[in-house]
């Protein structure tokens, strides 16, 4: 049965991607709904960023659903998956038979991760940054990042293209849930950051008020991918902001709740 049978039959809307893979690739993203306890938990919720960009803790009901989500969706998982600290920077963990164990063990400190093992879950947690998923087309190494504005301005995807160690070409990826376009509200500083690496991303800031735009973050993240080779690029159309029976959202909750995406490559 595949996953989103699974899912249907399980009650949950959870998202798989709709992309061009090898059948071998498997992903999806949770949402707010199934497999937590009451409260706060009620939501399912993969945890909270724990890194120096973001030192919110969650207290102790928070983090009874934070694992009591992450043991229902390991159900539909082939193994326990790889977490990273994310801290909103361009740094990619590369999973292999070396660091696995270690790995599990302690999340490491990056917002990217690629294997090429078979049946190693990656897992990224958001609540309105992109989450990006990657394969190649023979579905031979799978990759994952975390893509809020600093990841991407800083250049995560693309670091995570150069990890997977094939033809950009050869990639696709997909966005997952994320902030909308007529929800992200910044400053001018975020415009300048990535008007100072490509003036052409001007066309994705909107006016909004003096000195504030609206930013089109997965209208960012094509941009990227694209100024690097890899044209097939799925998603990118669902926004968490503006979708709070569905969706975690930071800037419109101010929790520590986040949803999960998670890719895996199955064993040919």
């Amino acid at each position: 049965m595949n996953l989103a049978a699974q899912f249907s039959r399980s009650g949950l809307d959870w998202i798989v991607p709709d992309w061009d893979v090898a059948a071998t690739v498997q992903g999806f993203v949770t949402t707010r709904n199934g497999g937590a306890p009451q409260g706060e938990g009620s939501a399912t919720t993969m945890g909270v960023d724990v890194g120096p960009s973001h030192p919110e803790r969650a207290d102790a009901a928070a983090r009874a659903a934070i694992l009591a989500s992450r043991r229902f969706v390991a159900a539909f998982l082939p193994s326990p998956p790889v977490w990273l600290e994310q801290v909103h920077g361009r740094d990619v963990a590369v999973i292999d038979e070396r660091t696995l164990d270690a790995s599990r063990a302690a999340p490491r400190v990056a917002d990217a991760v690629v294997t090429r093992l078979p049946g190693v879950p990656l897992s990224i947690r958001v609540a309105d940054c992109l989450p990006v998923l990657f394969a190649d087309a023979k579905g031979s190494v799978v990759g994952a990042a975390h893509a809020g504005w600093r990841g991407l301005a800083a250049g995560v995807l693309e670091a995570t293209v150069v990890a997977m160690d094939v033809p950009a070409d050869a990639i696709a990826a997909w966005i997952g849930p994320g902030i909308g376009p007529l929800a992200f509200e910044v400053r001018d500083d975020v415009r300048d950051t990535f008007l100072l690496h490509d003036r052409g991303t001007a066309a994705h800031f909107v006016p909004r008020s003096a000195g504030t735009w609206l930013a089109d973050l997965p209208a960012l993240a094509r941009r990227r991918l694209a100024a690097i080779g890899v044209a097939r690029v799925g998603g990118g159309g669902v926004c968490t902001y503006t979708d709070a029976g569905r969706f975690h959202s930071f800037r419109r909750d101010r929790t520590a709740a986040r949803l999960g995406a998670f890719v895996w490559r199955q064993a040919p």
